[in-house]
């Protein structure tokens, strides 16, 4: 009786499951960060309502320590890039830590944001990809940096 041979591209197609299947198990750490609203970055700059909620949309996801996962941040490997994603921005820029800068490292934490949004950087397109509300019009982003702006200017002064 002759052996039944399993095609090769079977064999990797059902070990490509086994690992994604595997890899479920390994959760990435969900858990925000504490916010004190006295160092966050809106609380402290009082921006107008519409700029705030801008803000909140587009940034806070993650540059802020009010990080909300999407439903696929449940699903490796997607989970790991996201956390990633959110770390690096943290480590960049973390506007629920905002009062924790020293006035010359904020000022240049402005710079940095206007810089992005002007080049079209920020928001990333991989985010607002799935997070079509993030994705800043023409009048949102002018708004935007032109408060952002404003902003820096005061610190420009210390």
């Amino acid at each position: 009786m002759a052996r039944k041979k399993f095609p090769i591209a079977f064999i990797i197609l059902i070990a490509i499951v086994v690992l994604l299947g595997l890899m479920q198990f390994v959760k990435i750490d969900k858990a925000n960060p504490p916010v004190e609203p006295s160092k966050d970055f809106v609380m402290l700059t009082n921006p107008p309502k519409d700029v705030a909620l801008i803000l909140k949309e587009s940034c806070y996801d993650c540059h802020s320590n009010a990080t909300t996962y999407p439903w696929y941040a449940d699903v490796a490997p997607v989970s790991w890039w996201l956390k990633d994603h959110i770390d690096d921005g943290r480590k960049h820029l973390n506007f629920s830590v905002w009062a924790e800068y020293t006035p010359k490292k904020a000022e240049h934490k402005l710079e940095e944001s206007i810089e992005m949004v002007e080049e079209g950087e920020m928001p990333m397109t991989s985010y607002t990809l799935m997070h079509a509300e993030s994705k800043l019009t023409k009048t949102e982003k002018e708004k935007l940096l032109g408060w952002l702006k404003s902003v820096k200017n005061s610190y420009s002064g210390i």
